[in-house]
């Protein structure tokens, strides 16, 4: 007991990522996790196209601040000189044009470049969020909220493309172009000029970075209503039927129109804020660039400075202005981006509770033999599930796990599949401890039919097929013949082509379980798991797929979960299972004989089958 209170102690607390509940993660750690996709390690043409794609960056970069110093002479060489002759500047017209053409390719040139850099980094991320939440454990899976968890996969996504394209090549052009034309300004002009740019920019940048960051608290507010409001609709559409059961669509309508009505709220608020921003950084842009023209234009005045010099200053600073502009665009929008990443990086810092251990070995071969010995198991430490389980299964025996509901008997089945690991005791395969097993080849040695059937929304076809991708046409019928299906799917106008709706709802209970009986002989496990696969059928129903099941269970290791008795009095050996302890157990005749609680249960349904039948 001890022990599986110290390994359910130990299991990570899964956050609600639905939620606002998710322990925040810093702006460093975040930037620090998107660093290993922006630069791959093993990807070296990733790497030179990023630096092709920041070569492009700094040659625009530099056609741009040349593009005033060429406007300026040009004003300069146009004005009339004491002859009153007016020259034309040629050749300075002509560099204006080839600079600013310049100036605009490289930046295209850098963004085409770039755009494989970043698709390919969005698609990494997702494969990877993909892959991991895959691995997470069933109880992750089953604490979680499916709309919201899809929500942040998709902000988090969208967060890493915009900081790629904005951060990498609009934050760092935009402070080189700073740095250099605050040069500029102090070599052709003096200190005046560079040290009103310098506080100008820097009282923008504060300004900018102080308010975006409160700006970033009502954005996640933003987030969590969004989250509540998809994971309400979500789940009131899987649960339709229900909803109609009970005439609940306006109380629906309701709790899904108050998660609106919070984002709405949400939504203004930010708004509203970043009018106000937008304003307060036009004002500071707006007062520095009229002192520096006033300063500028007393020069002219006094004869110290040409009208050309003049135009440069107002032309640096007003194409200053639009990057900075931008800058506090792509702040906000890099802040936001990185507030959506944080829930995705976060949910792939969460580890598996099932993992493999180093060293595992892959079961090669199986021949089907499960030992249960002394298994202990409790989904939380204070309500134990399984008291110390033992079986033994030959390869090629059938043992059938009965009782009554809350017994534990699908437990038996997740720990075998390892779903979860025991705290007490061990399971065996064939000799081997399952935890010194590779999932994968453990996985693929066992097929599970389970009572609630759940099929893609996808075609017959593809839905047995996912036994084994990759079957032939000819396979994949075979299958479906085994399960007595065939016949049926070829009365369908569409054949194995028939889409069966989302979780296979176009589909009859008896329908859905034959489609999971081929899907289940095409994969060709060794160990074969019948969890509850009739119970929910009715009788006649369930006879006809039973002699499917016997044809699947045929030369198999068969573990039956069963609530009725009569799909397993063939089973080489029964175990009875009350609050997770075998009371009882022997051949279908030996339990009866026993006139204990099997033959209690068995006079029980065959009452109540009668009854059932008379009516």
């Amino acid at each position: 007991m001890q022990a599986m209170r110290r390994s359910l102690a130990a299991q990570p607390k899964l956050p609600d990522f639905a939620g606002g509940r998710v322990p925040e993660r810093s702006t460093l750690q975040t930037i620090h996790s998107l660093l290993p996709y922006l630069w791959p390690r093993h990807s070296p043409g990733a790497r030179v196209r990023m630096l092709v794609a920041v070569a492009f960056l700094l040659t625009a970069k530099g056609a741009t601040v040349l593009v005033p110093l060429v406007y300026s002479r040009a004003v300069d060489a146009l004005a009339p000189h004491a002859g009153g002759v007016l020259v034309v500047p040629m050749a300075l017209i002509v560099g204006y044009g080839l600079l600013r053409i310049a100036a605009s390719g490289f930046g295209e040139m850098r963004d085409a470049v770039f755009a494989a850099v970043q698709q390919r980094t969005v698609r990494r991320v997702a494969l990877q969020t993909f892959r991991h939440l895959h691995r997470l454990s069933l109880r992750f899976h089953l604490d979680r909220r499916t709309g919201g968890l899809s929500r942040a996969i998709d902000r988090g996504t969208s967060g890493i493309e915009a900081v790629l394209r904005l951060a990498v090549f609009n934050v760092v052009p935009t402070l080189v172009e700073v740095a250099l034309v605050t040069a500029i300004l102090w070599n052709l002009f003096d200190w005046r000029y560079a040290a009103l740019t310098l506080a100008a920019v820097a009282c923008y940048l504060a300004f900018t970075f102080t308010f975006t960051t409160w700006r970033v608290r009502i954005r996640r507010v933003m987030n969590e209503a969004d989250n509540d409001a998809k994971t309400k609709a979500i789940d009131s559409l899987i649960n339709y039927e229900t909803v109609k059961y009970f005439g609940n669509e306006p109380h629906e309508a309701t709790r899904f129109d108050e998660a609106l009505a919070r984002y709405e709220r949400a939504a203004v608020r930010s708004q509203v804020t970043l009018n106000l921003l937008n304003l307060g950084q036009a004002t500071i842009i707006s007062i520095a660039l009229a002192l520096i023209m006033l300063m500028a234009a007393i020069e002219v005045r006094d004869g110290t400075l040409t009208v050309g010099r003049f135009v440069l200053v107002n032309t640096y600073l007003m194409q200053l202005y639009v990057p900075l502009n931008m800058l506090g665009f792509v702040y906000r929008e890099i802040k936001q981006g990185l507030v959506d990443m944080e829930q995705m990086f976060r949910l792939m810092r969460v580890e598996a509770e099932v993992d493999d251990r180093p060293g595992a070995i892959d079961l090669v071969a199986p021949v089907g033999e499960v030992v249960f010995e002394d298994v202990q198991f409790g989904y939380r430490p204070d309500r134990p599930i399984l008291r110390g389980l033992s079986f033994h299964v030959q390869p090629g025996g059938s043992v059938a796990i009965v009782g009554p509901t809350g017994a534990g008997k699908s437990t038996i089945s997740r720990l075998l599949f390892r779903f979860y690991d025991t705290t007490g005791g061990r399971v065996l395969i064939d000799g081997h401890d399952i935890r010194d097993l590779t999932q994968d080849s453990l996985r693929a040695a066992i097929g599970v039919v389970p009572q609630d059937t759940v099929l893609f929304n996808d075609s017959i076809r593809y839905n047995i097929a996912y036994g084994r991708p990759g079957a032939t046409q000819a396979e994949i019928e075979q299958a479906a013949r085994l399960a007595q299906v065939h016949d049926f799917v070829l009365r369908l106008p569409e054949g194995y082509e028939t889409r069966v709706g989302e979780r296979g709802l176009k589909l009859s209970g008896g329908e859905k379980q034959r489609v999971a009986i081929a899907r289940t002989i095409l994969k060709n496990p060794r160990i074969l798991i019948l969890d509850e696969a009739t119970s929910a059928l009715d009788t006649r129903t369930e006879q006809d797929i039973q002699g499917a099941l016997r044809t699947v269970a045929h030369h198999r290791t068969t573990l039956t979960i069963a609530h009725r008795l009569s799909t397993v009095v063939d089973a080489d050996q029964i175990l009875v299972l009350v609050d997770g302890c075998v009371v009882e157990r022997g051949t279908h005749a030996e339990l009866l004989a026993l006139d204990g609680t099997y033959a209690r249960m068995w006079a029980l349904q065959a009452e109540q089958q009668a009854e059932a039948e008379a009516a």
